[in-house]
């Protein structure tokens, strides 16, 4: 089976270790692990996930992105974004579907916006949010959020 024929979410392309810091920019198929330090930008259509000890100080463009560390930065999503209890989100996230844990802590909008059809997709490269974005009431924050848990 060639490359080609693989779904982007069967493999991971690319890891952040622990103890590893990277800057710079990541444009890939597949899905992207950060369990490190990152600071920059990651474009995938597939998924990104950021470790329960991972630290991203970027912008991310994926299809879907698991949040259980720190991003500091906004997330664009084409499919879906998930916090988990451990997660911590200092910036805006924009997606057609947002699932948050009780406990994140969370400081920024959120966008709800409207999912495209697989073909725009593929035309629109990273570009799920801006499509979105064309009508008055996609513009208006769903929710404006900052919720800490105190144990």
């Amino acid at each position: 089976m060639n490359e080609a024929q693989l779904p982007d979410s069967a493999y991971i392309n690319s890891i952040i270790g622990e103890g590893t810091r990277f800057n710079g920019e990541l444009d890939l198929n597949g899905l992207l692990r950060i369990d490190g330090d990152f600071c920059g930008t990651v474009r995938t259509k597939g998924k990104v996930l950021v470790g329960k000890n991972g630290r991203a100080e970027c912008t991310v463009y994926a299809g879907t992105v698991v949040v259980g560390g720190i991003v500091k930065g906004n997330i664009f999503a084409e499919e879906k974004v998930v916090i988990l209890s451990t997660g911590v989100v200092l910036g805006n996230v924009a997606s057609p579907r947002f699932i948050v844990e009780e406990g994140v802590i969370l400081n920024g909008n959120c966008r709800i916006v409207a999912q495209q059809p697989a073909a725009q997709q593929s035309h629109h490269r990273g570009s799920a949010v801006q499509a979105g974005a064309a009508s008055p009431a996609a513009q208006q924050p769903l929710v404006a959020a900052s919720t800490a848990s105190h144990g």
